[in-house]
């Protein structure tokens, strides 16, 4: 029986055990577009191609599978950029299928024509363009496989128009296999070693790879060996931040007490993640190449181990198969190092208990002390770029894993499409974006697909009038000469009740409470704008100290 290439598309990846796919439609790909028609996988069909890439990359950071996106050729391609970098940076499984001109028109710079495997090779891991129909199975299940295995990240498929359309006989797609890495008997009795000779160890989560269970597990492990541990940038949902042995997280605006324990430590257990220069303090904390402390590096990806960091004991594994291997891992004795735990964790919940006052009629701090006490545990927080973001990463406290989807690479826009894709996926749990006002409306406009899909997220619009960060990185290094950074914004909440959501605006820190109630009971998707006074730049300074300072 002889398929077309759009349909052995579609059956490639419902082998694969795809559920939902992301997309802005194009004529690039109207046959994939056909053969979705009778299918059940469910298509979200986005307002633009940088949204739709972001909720791929959430569904790939939720869920351990590659989230898919399809876009057309071009300008869909070149806007799904945005998506794609962030899954490169952190480490997200996404599989993106672009549309391509046919097959005999390229080389001439045909209609929209891109040639992706010099555009995008540095923004994927694999990027390849299908030619004969009858290599799908093969190729899509490859780019699975490819987008999961070792430092997971994501993958290009161009598709020629063409060839969608040509019928072809070909073998059934199978699902691809799990490649998974293992650390020997060996390496795990020489950590036991190390652990006990040291007097003031370090743990450090991140990365990807990781599952519920595992969490739980060096969780336990933790707590056996009264081992104090941090998150790095953005991936806080790693460890209970009530847990006795947690300590902060490593990232932007670090604890300094914790700077000071990580820069100090005599061992240091990086668990899962690359520790790039957001969470090392641009190298600092763990001085690149040769460290002085004893260095434990667990990664999945051979080649990255040694890349920035030369570890005295580096391990090929992902963090679920390296922590179930800690299970017989028992310490000697009562660790020496208890008390520095313990210390550590009290500093962390100091540092983390919010201001109560600040600048103008609103105050983040009371607003984040209301959201800790009325938000369930197991809610999904999203989030893009901004200074506004610290209010989440210092003050909410993460307690369990899958509650938190931030891109580690800095992208603005990330929160809300985020936010779509989360609510899509697990329509019982809360799900609350916050974004800034200059975040918002990089890709607000996906607050319409929420609507269309009745997905009642809730947002939270922190609007200064301005793009916060750089206005405070301007103060700072050039005082009063404000440029560039000034903002005209929309009514939020008359924004969102245009698109058909719930609308409220938080103009004083007490009206806060009721407007959150009155969005969660709307049952529509909803946007709270906090109308927030332009010097709470930070927790701590107001940008006029900033500038005086400077």
């Amino acid at each position: 029986m002889t398929k077309t290439g759009g349909q052995l598309i579609v059956e490639a990846l419902k082998a694969n055990g795809v559920r939902q796919i992301s997309c802005v439609p194009g004529e690039s790909y109207l046959a994939v577009l056909d053969a979705l028609h009778d299918s059940d996988i469910n298509v979200l069909v986005c307002r633009q191609e940088g949204g739709a890439a972001m909720m791929a990359d959430c569904w790939g950071r939720l869920t351990g599978e590659p989230g898919i996106c399809m876009v057309t050729r071009g300008p869909g391609a070149t806007n799904a950029s945005a998506g794609l970098h962030i899954a490169r940076q952190d480490s997200v499984p996404m599989i993106l299928f672009i549309g391509q001109v046919q097959r005999e028109a390229r080389e001439r710079e045909a209609f929209q024509e891109v040639e992706y495997r010099r555009a995008f090779t540095e923004f994927a891991k694999w990027v390849v363009e299908i030619d004969d129909a009858r290599r799908i199975p093969e190729l899509v299940t490859r780019a699975f496989a490819v987008a999961t295995s070792g430092r997971p990240g994501p993958v290009v498929i161009a598709l020629p128009e063409d060839m969608l359309v040509d019928a072809v006989e070909a073998p059934v797609a199978l699902p691809y296999q799990k490649v998974e890495s293992h650390p020997g008997p060996k390496q795990i009795a020489q950590l036991g070693e190390m652990l006990a000779q040291a007097e003031r160890p370090m743990v450090i989560l991140g990365g990807t790879r990781w599952s519920e269970t595992a969490v739980k597990e060096f969780e336990a492990f933790a707590a056996r060996w009264v081992l104090p541990v941090a998150c790095s940038f953005r991936r806080q949902m790693l460890f209970d931040h009530l847990h006795s042995s947690y300590a902060g997280d490593s990232g932007i605006g670090i604890n300094p007490a914790l700077a000071k324990e990580i820069a100090g430590a005599d061992l240091v257990l990086l668990l899962g993640g690359r520790y790039s220069e957001m969470p090392s303090s641009t190298y600092s904390l763990i001085e690149s190449p040769y460290p002085k402390q004893k260095l434990v590096h667990v990664y999945p990806d051979p080649s990255e181990l040694g890349r920035v960091y030369r570890p005295d004991l580096p391990i090929v594994a992902a963090p679920e198969d390296f922590v179930a291997a800690l299970a017989t891992l028992n310490p000697p004795g009562e660790p020496a190092w208890a008390a520095r735990t313990e210390r550590m964790h009290q500093a962390y919940r100091t540092w983390s208990t919010p201001p109560k006052t600040g600048p103008g009629a609103v105050h983040m701090g009371p607003i984040m002390e209301w959201i800790e006490a009325n938000v369930p545990q197991d809610a999904i927080f999203t989030n893009g770029a901004g200074n506004y973001a610290t209010w989440v990463h210092r003050f909410h406290r993460f307690r369990a894993y899958n509650t938190q989807a931030a891109p580690c690479s800095g992208s603005m826009g990330y929160g809300l499409p985020a936010a779509v894709a989360a609510k899509q996926m697990f329509p019982q749990r809360e799900v609350i974006c916050f974004a800034g006002d200059g975040c918002f409306m990089m890709h607000g406009q996906e607050f319409a697909t929420a609507v269309r899909y009745n997905l009642p997220i809730i947002t939270v619009v922190v609007n200064n009038g301005f793009y916060g960060t750089i206005r405070m990185h301007q103060e700072r290094e050039y005082p009063g000469r404000v440029v560039g950074t000034g903002l005209t914004n929309p009514d939020f909440a008359d924004f969102a009740r245009a698109y058909g959501g719930h609308g409220e605006t938080v103009e004083k820190t007490e009206d806060f409470a009721a407007a959150y109630i009155r969005a969660r009971e709307s049952g529509k998707p909803a946007i709270i704008e906090v109308k927030l006074d332009p010097e709470a730049i930070t927790p701590t300074r107001t940008l006029t100290q900033i500038r005086e300072k400077a």
